[in-house]
C-alpha cells in the first residue's frame, strides 16, 4: 500500500490585493471590458464617422486592460508600470474632458473619455484618483521583485 504524502504546498509571493484594493481591480477590469467593447463596435462599424474619437476609445481600452493587469501582478517594475498607465489615464480624461467641452466639434461622438467620462458616470474622472492615491499606500517592499 502506498504511504500517503502530502503534495508540497506551493507558496506564493502575496500578491497586494484585499479590501478595497479588490474593488479597485474589479472596476478597472469592467470599465476594461466596457471600453474595449464599446470602441471594438465603434471601429468596425462607423470608425469613418469620429476617427479621432474612436481611436482615443481604443486607447482608453487598451491602458484600462494594462492597468488592471498591473494593478493584479505584484513587484516594482509593474507598481511603475500601474502608475504610469493611471497618470497617463488621468491626463487623457483631463485632457479630452476640457477639449471635449471647450470644442466639441472635435469628438462629434463621444468617447471614454469625453466630458470627464459622463457617459461611463464620471467613472473615468474618480477611478484614476482612487488608483493613484490605493498606490501610494501599497507600495511594493524593496525586496519584490
Amino acid at each position: 500500500m502506498e504511504s500517503l504524502q502530502s503534495a508540497p504546498v506551493e507558496t506564493r509571493t502575496p500578491t497586494k490585493m484585499s479590501g478595497i484594493g479588490r474593488v479597485l481591480v474589479a472596476v478597472y477590469g469592467v470599465l476594461a471590458l466596457a471600453a474595449l467593447g464599446r470602441s471594438f463596435v465603434q471601429i468596425v462599424s462607423k470608425y469613418d464617422e469620429a476617427p479621432l474619437a474612436y481611436a482615443l476609445s481604443a486607447l482608453a481600452a487598451a491602458v484600462y486592460v494594462v492597468a488592471t493587469i498591473a494593478l493584479v501582478r505584484p513587484g516594482v517594475v509593474w507598481y511603475r508600470v500601474a502608475w504610469a498607465t493611471i497618470a497617463f489615464e488621468f491626463t487623457g480624461v483631463l485632457v479630452v474632458g476640457t477639449l471635449s467641452i471647450v470644442d466639441p466639434a472635435l469628438f462629434p461622438h463621444d468617447t471614454v473619455w469625453s466630458w470627464f467620462g459622463r457617459g461611463y458616470l464620471f467613472i473615468p474622472l474618480v477611478l484614476p484618483v482612487l488608483g493613484m492615491w490605493w498606490l501610494a499606500k501599497h507600495r511594493p517592499t524593496a525586496g519584490a521583485a
